[in-house]
């Protein structure tokens, strides 16, 4: 063969070879038609726009169904009481399913989306754990937020509040117009007007989970709002695996008895051992006279009997927040420990959202009982 047609062969098999490589992009999957956010440039009804999907392992009150071009995310009680409600997250570029049955007439979401207004707290780590801050544009209240690039954004202005006073400002959001409002698991009346303007309000219940594992796996809800299942993937492996080794140790230990829950208008709300909290004492090797109640809500009990069966544990788990020493709650330490009154010792803690607790007064011959408020900046050491 001639120098000019080996030249020309050649040709033909690049040429060749280009084409089937094309042509195999084009089939393999949904990176050649998407943009760098992620939406559809050029859509083909036989691709699937979601190479990696999430699957769920101890969360129980949502659920995720995926079809080529969009998402149908189902939470199975959005709120105490209500009936499921599902979502159809549809991939940006792709053109609305028609969809019969429950789904026709469920809300569709365009994702990834790029504006969520959040009513709970709990969101912020979700949503800073999947490096997608500059999605937050709305907080219930600004007051209740810590985290240091939140608390930045929103004194630049870039992040508003909404919800002061715990009253959601209807005619605020709607006019900012979010892709989506996410709740904190609570029915407001509110919400109703919102998503008759067209706001989609996106129900977020993990605090109905009954292990904090399954509350932490919500980050694959979030995930599927902002399509960061890959991220979402690792973040909750690493999670999980600190967890079962953090219990595995602690199941080695003895018993740690521990005095959860606290007194609201003459009610002791005491966790049961079936809730996500009574999980969590249990697995960090701690343990109350209502650990084998396999409830999953709270216990609702007089002072009288938690007085007598956990009234000497050396540490109390506050489940409410505290402003000053005259709020009952701290006058109800004082009484469980001893009836003498002496100091506190009281450290900081940070927290990530949360009014600060006050000190108490206690007896300095009791033992030093701790307690400590999950929902306050500070726990207090007895002497």
């Amino acid at each position: 063969m001639s120098q000019r047609s080996m030249t020309a062969a050649l040709s033909v098999l690049v040429a060749a070879g280009l084409v089937l490589s094309a042509c195999s992009s084009d089939a393999s999957g949904a990176d050649t038609a998407v943009d760098a956010r992620g939406c559809i440039t050029e859509f083909d009804a036989t691709t699937d726009y979601f190479p990696d999907k999430s699957t769920l392992s101890d969360a129980k009150n949502f659920t995720i169904e995926y079809h080529d071009s969009y998402q149908v995310l189902t939470v199975n009680q959005p709120y105490p009481g209500g009936a499921p409600e599902s979502y159809v997250l549809v991939k940006c570029g792709a053109p609305a399913p028609e969809l019969s049955g429950d789904l026709a007439a469920a809300p569709q979401i365009s994702t990834p989306i790029t504006s969520l207004y959040s009513a709970s707290t709990t969101h912020l780590p979700l949503i800073t754990e999947l490096d997608q801050l500059d999605v937050l544009t709305g907080v219930s209240n600004a007051g209740f937020v810590s985290d240091p690039a939140v608390r930045e954004r929103i004194d630049a202005g870039k992040i508003v509040e909404y919800a002061p006073g715990q009253t959601v400002n209807t005619e605020k959001v709607v006019a900012a117009n979010p892709d989506v409002l996410m709740t904190g698991g609570t029915d407001d009346p509110s919400y109703a007007k919102l998503r008759a303007a067209g706001i989609p309000v996106v129900a977020n219940a993990e605090y109905l989970e009954s292990t904090a594992l399954g509350r932490a796996e919500w980050i694959k809800a979030m995930a599927a709002l902002t399509g960061t299942e890959a991220q979402a993937a690792d973040v909750y492996s690493q999670i999980r695996s600190d967890y079962e080794n953090v219990a595995a140790k602690a199941q080695g230990a003895a018993a740690s008895p521990v005095l959860p829950g606290t007194m609201y208008q003459g009610t002791w709300y005491m966790p049961a051992g079936g809730s996500y909290i009574g999980g969590l004492v249990r697995d960090a090797g701690g343990s109350y006279p209502w650990l084998s109640d396999p409830a999953t809500g709270s216990l609702q009990l007089n002072f009288e009997s938690v007085y007598a069966q956990a009234g000497t544990a050396p540490t109390w788990f506050v489940t409410s927040s505290w402003e000053t020493t005259a709020d009952p709650s701290p006058r109800i330490l004082a009484t469980v420990s001893s009836p003498r009154c002496g100091t506190a010792r009281c450290g900081r803690r940070r927290r990530r959202s949360g009014p600060r607790a006050a000190t108490t007064s206690t007896s300095a011959a009791s033992p030093a009982p701790t307690w400590f408020s999950p929902t306050s900046s500070r726990s207090c050491t007895r002497t």
